[in-house]
C-alpha cells in the first residue's frame, strides 16, 4: 500500500490499515510532526477503542480497550535510550499476546520487534498531504 492522504480521509486510510493489515504489531515511522499520534488515534477509533486516546510520550505505553473488551497497547519510544529499558518494561508481554501493539519510533527497539509487524511508513508532501508506505 503506497497512498498519499490528507486529514479528511483519515477515517478511510486507518480502515484500510486494518483491513491489509499481516500482523497487529503496527510500527510507525517518521520524523516529528508527521502525523504518526493522529493516524494511531484514528486507528483506534476505527477499532472502536472507548477510551481517551493519548500520546504515552512519558509513560511509554497506554493501554486502551475497544467496546468489545479487546486491548489495543500505544507505545512511543521516542525518549528510550537504550533498549534495556523496553526489556525492563516487559516489551515481550506486550507484543506476544496478539494484541493490537502500535508503536511510534519502532527504530528506538528494533532489535526487540516481531519479524512480522507491519511497517507504516509516514512522510508530509509539498503540499501539506502525508504519503504513506505500509510494508
Amino acid at each position: 500500500m503506497n497512498t498519499n492522504y490528507s486529514l479528511k480521509n483519515l477515517p478511510e486510510i486507518a480502515t484500510a490499515i486494518i483491513a491489509s493489515a499481516k500482523s497487529k504489531t503496527l510500527l510507525f515511522f517518521g520524523e516529528m510532526g508527521v502525523g504518526k499520534t493522529t493516524l494511531i488515534k484514528e486507528i483506534c477509533r476505527q477499532l472502536d477503542v472507548v477510551d481517551t486516546i493519548s500520546s504515552p510520550t512519558f509513560s511509554l505505553v497506554n493501554e486502551y480497550q475497544t467496546s468489545e473488551a479487546v486491548a489495543v497497547f500505544h507505545f512511543d519510544f521516542y525518549r528510550i535510550t537504550d533498549e534495556e529499558e523496553a526489556f525492563d518494561m516487559g516489551i515481550e508481554e506486550y507484543l506476544y499476546n496478539n494484541d493490537w501493539c502500535l508503536i511510534e519510533w519502532p527504530q528506538n527497539v528494533e532489535n526487540l520487534l516481531p519479524l512480522e509487524a507491519v511497517k507504516v511508513h509516514l512522510s508530509v508532501l509539498e503540499d501539506g498531504q502525508r504519503n504513506l508506505q505500509l510494508k
